[in-house]
């Protein structure tokens, strides 16, 4: 497979780029900024999904003719208070407001849009959104921009799901709970799963799920997956 993993120089893009893919699979990273320390089997794109129009055409460029079986869309920015107890809508400021719609929803629409043709040539073709438990009913979060983007993702896969699944495409969206980030997956996940004392996911949890997505036959898909920590009791 050639898989491609957008926002992956840190936290969990960093653990899909290191941790999915067998013998045999290309892995491409897409960030920013270069990280230094670049496995020697990943390929990586530069790209700021802050612009993306620009950032579309750069990634369809460099991949386009090698073809693609995967994409997973790893990029979400929240407000600069978000998740804290004074956050309050009133205080955000309008630009940026308007570069996160950007990049939570205008870069996954652009993006996707220019490599729909690149994927459906492959016999599985499968995307992969990061959503967030804030875009759930109940989620209980006042993030104003952040929830209603990842509502938007939600949206964007129920809809391409309708507009070509007789093309076989597979959309898999993973809503997901507060993740621990600081622990990579070099970290043992014994180790990894004690931070926070339940109420944060280990990176390794989500490498696992979306292992178990990609190792589905061409037949089936998963559709929609909530994974929130076990003590978070908003789940």
């Amino acid at each position: 497979m050639r898989i491609l993993v957008v926002g992956a120089s840190k936290g969990l893009g960093k653990a899909l780029v290191e941790g999915l893919g067998q013998a045999g699979d290309t892995l491409i990273g897409v960030s920013r900024t270069r990280p230094e320390a670049l496995p020697a089997a990943v390929r990586w794109i530069e790209a700021d999904l802050g612009q993306p129009r620009q950032a579309a055409a750069a990634i369809h460029e460099a991949v386009a003719g090698e073809g693609l079986d995967v994409l997973v869309y790893n990029v979400g920015i929240w407000e600069e208070r978000a998740f804290e107890d004074g956050y309050s809508f009133l205080d955000d400021d309008d630009g940026q407001i308007e570069r996160m719609v950007a990049t939570n929803l205008t870069a996954p629409l652009l993006l996707i849009k220019r490599l729909l043709p690149v994927l459906l040539n492959s016999a599985r073709p499968r995307i992969i959104l990061t959503g967030s438990t804030s875009a759930l009913p109940g989620s209980g979060r006042p993030e104003v921009t952040f929830g209603a983007s990842k509502f938007g993702l939600r949206g964007i896969a129920e809809t391409l799901r309708e507009g070509f699944r007789g093309q076989g495409l597979g959309v898999s969206c993973l809503n997901l709970g507060y993740l621990n980030t600081e622990d990579g997956l070099d970290v043992p996940l014994a180790q990894a799963e004690q931070r926070g004392e339940g109420s944060l996911i280990p990176l390794h949890d989500v490498v696992q799920v979306c292992r178990m997505m990609l190792s589905l036959s061409a037949a089936s898909y998963v559709r929609d997956i909530t994974l929130p920590a076990l003590r978070d009791e908003r789940f």
